[in-house]
């Protein structure tokens, strides 16, 4: 989504959820909520049909339903995870969900709405509701495949 990931999030895999680790629980005897910085997606989305709720900024309430259509064999020589396509921009940080990120459509699409300068000053003149980057995508993703390319040395 391009989001930055100042809000508390979790993944929900069948009945066990997945966020960041939470020292406070951790101190009270444990939590429910399993590390996900130790989870790896082969473990718990590693099957054709697996599903996942991603849920980002309770407050907004972002869901996202996760389904692995299809697992396929890494081709030799291609950094992981990668992007390959995609449509349109995601939704800017702090928009106010759905409806939120609806109204902003709206507003910016017409200047004569009375949110619309506001909002694109907010926005900033780079935003493009309908823009998409599989290179942006995979320079943001950059980090994982230098994490994953250490952890596949270590074996």
């Amino acid at each position: 989504m391009g989001w930055d990931g100042f809000h508390l999030h979790e993944f929900v895999i069948g009945q066990q959820r997945f966020g960041p680790p939470n020292q406070e629980d951790d101190a009270f005897g444990g939590s429910s909520i399993a590390s996900e910085r130790t989870a790896r997606l082969f473990s718990v989305l590693g099957r054709a049909k697996a599903k996942a709720m991603y849920t980002y900024d309770f407050g907004d309430g972002w869901e996202h339903q996760i389904v692995v259509e299809k697992c396929l064999a890494p081709e030799p020589g291609r950094a992981y995870p990668t992007c390959l396509a995609g449509e349109r921009h995601g939704p800017p940080e702090d928009c106010g969900g759905v409806p939120g990120f609806y109204n902003l459509l709206e507003a910016i699409s017409d200047p004569e709405h009375e949110e619309h300068e506001s909002l694109m000053d907010w926005l900033g003149d780079s935003f493009d509701p309908e823009d998409f980057s599989v290179d942006e995508v995979n320079r943001r993703l950059a980090w994982l495949q230098k994490r994953r390319g250490k952890a596949s040395r270590k074996k």
